[in-house]
């Protein structure tokens, strides 16, 4: 472990000189944490170029998995609803008015009646109307590979420009999920002409529109004259894919992109000394967490599982994975920046005990240790390494860690098939898309779920929060009940709460970052991006 930790001080040292040394850096004052730059009126033109880490699956509405595609969907589409900017409440978008009905049982919502379509090759740009959302929101509630609208009977059409959407049961989460780039309003001709290739050739209402998209390389959009919002200053957003943190950092040094997302360990020390950028950090709704197989193998004993939880030292992971910051522990399986943390929570986290942990796997059939496969994604290897020497040291475990692209984690994860895995999840402040999404055993078989956690009290809690109550003290006193009993269950082990992170040129003028990560570049909440140059 000490050879280890030399080691790997030793290569992000060197790799810290390489990325201060690769782009010199002069002079301006920096800007506010908003990027907005004091005394200046916004300016019209340009290209905003904005670098992700990874590229983008697909962007059809009902099958994207990944943040990255929701980046990009975010200014081609868009919702009923929006969030504000710091997540406190709602905002009209497409609808400009909603109210439930008195057994919460329904909404109806009245849209705008100037929103029209980016012309596609299936339809020319046409008038947006009720027949349009009902057609979106029944495909999402229908087909979305992550239920990103779940709890949905039938979207009617009370008028030409007015829905009701129906439950069978009170849904407090509904105006929450229809917040989601999963539920932004699609034309059906589009969807049906272009078939499997859809998500290659997004169209929505949205303030940009689909140019091309170079595979690996970038997405292309421009600016949609016929927008019904406040018109984009920009003439267009690039959205280049950049794999490698330390290449991210340089093509923002060296002016390649205008915005740099995803930024972590030592390049956060590189941007913070740059006078001509600006590191945009603050406590996000998002979290990482190692998955253990609840359904087969050794973790399938939950004796096995509490015995590998007090054998991980979080704590040095934590120092060791974000030593330049941008983390702090995580306690439970929920945000701090959620509504529904308390925190009471965090005296449920199991110590760090490696005597302990011994002692409850000598009494399993695995008291001399054995075999396991740790899936990774390549930029969250320095957690595995983390834990697998602690692994071996603790409890004789040899981890052996298999890194892999992110369809491949996803599908091993969703079917069950990985023994453990190192996985983030990044939502909304409502604790359901934490809590239900990862625990209810109605999601075993997804991504959420897929280490096949069930317990019947917590999916009681779980559906109690969700349908009994729309008060929002007592929703969050029924999830921290529910996070008590799974706690008690070893179901997975929490590593850390991150900061949402991007950092910007001294150009880029009213973008900041929520703490959802969500990129807006144009957002009906009253944001608009502009270029001073």
């Amino acid at each position: 472990m000490k050879k280890f930790k030399q080691y790997l001080f030793i290569l992000v040292l060197i790799t810290a000189v390489f990325a201060i040394s690769a782009c010199s850096s002069s002079s301006d004052s920096k800007k506010g944490s908003d990027g907005q730059a004091a005394n200046n009126e916004p300016k019209s033109g340009g290209i905003l170029n904005v670098g992700l880490s990874s590229n983008p699956n697909t962007l059809d509405p009902i099958k994207y998995t990944g943040a990255y595609e929701s980046q990009i969907m975010r200014s081609i589409g868009n919702t009923l609803i929006v969030y504000n900017k710091d997540l406190s409440d709602f905002k009209p978008s497409l609808a400009t008015e909603w109210k439930a009905s008195d057994d919460l049982k329904s909404y109806t919502f009245k849209l705008r009646e100037d929103v029209y379509f980016q012309p596609g090759k299936y339809q020319d740009g046409r008038q947006m109307t009720a027949e349009d959302v009902k057609y979106s929101l029944e495909r999402s509630a229908k087909e979305s590979a992550l239920s990103r609208l779940s709890g949905i009977d039938s979207v009617e059409v009370t008028g030409k420009f007015e829905v009701t959407i129906h439950m069978p049961k009170p849904n407090a989460s509904l105006l929450a999920m229809l917040t989601d780039p999963g539920n932004i309003i699609i034309p059906k001709e589009e969807v049906e002409g272009w078939g499997d290739q859809f998500g290659a050739h997004l169209v929505g209402t949205g303030p940009f529109q689909l140019k091309d998209w170079q595979t690996d390389q970038k997405v292309n959009l421009v600016r949609n004259d016929k927008y019904w919002g406040e018109k984009p200053y920009l003439d267009g957003v690039t959205f280049k894919i950049i794999k490698d943190p330390n290449m991210m950092t340089n093509a923002l040094r060296s002016g390649d992109i205008d915005i740099a997302t995803d930024i972590k360990g030592q390049n956060r020390k590189v941007i913070e000394s740059d006078k001509n950028l600006t590191l945009l950090s603050k406590p996000g709704l998002s979290l990482t967490y190692l998955d253990l197989n609840n359904m087969s193998g050794p973790t399938a004993d939950p004796k096995v599982r509490e015995a590998i939880y007090k054998a991980t030292n979080v704590e040095e992971i934590v120092k060791g994975v974000s030593q330049w910051g941008g983390a702090s522990v995580s306690y439970a399986p929920l945000p701090k920046e959620s509504w529904g943390y308390s925190k009471d929570l965090e005296k449920l986290k199991p110590k760090y005990d490696p005597k302990e942990a011994k002692k409850l796997l000598a009494e399993t059939k695995y008291a001399k240790g054995f075999k396991t496969e740790l899936y990774v994604l390549e930029s969250r290897v320095p957690y595995a390494t983390i834990f697998q020497n602690q692994m071996k040291e603790n409890l004789n475990i040899d981890v052996d860690v298999k890194v892999t692209e992110w369809g491949t984690l996803s599908e091993l994860a969703a079917k069950g098939n990985a023994p453990m895995y190192i996985g983030g999840w990044s939502w909304y402040p409502d604790p359901y898309f934490f809590l239900n999404k990862t625990f209810h055993s109605d999601q075993i078989g997804s991504l959420g779920n897929g280490k096949g956690y069930k317990n019947p009290e917590v999916d009681a809690l779980l559906n109690k929060a969700l349908t009994e109550t729309v008060d929002q003290k007592e929703r969050a006193a029924l999830y921290q009940e529910a996070i008590k009993l799974i706690m008690k269950d070893y179901p997975r082990i929490e590593f850390d709460n991150l900061d949402q992170t991007a950092a910007i040129s001294q150009n880029v003028q009213g973008f900041d970052i929520p703490a959802d990560g969500s990129i807006n570049i144009v957002n009906p909440n009253g944001t608009n991006v502009w270029l001073n140059k």
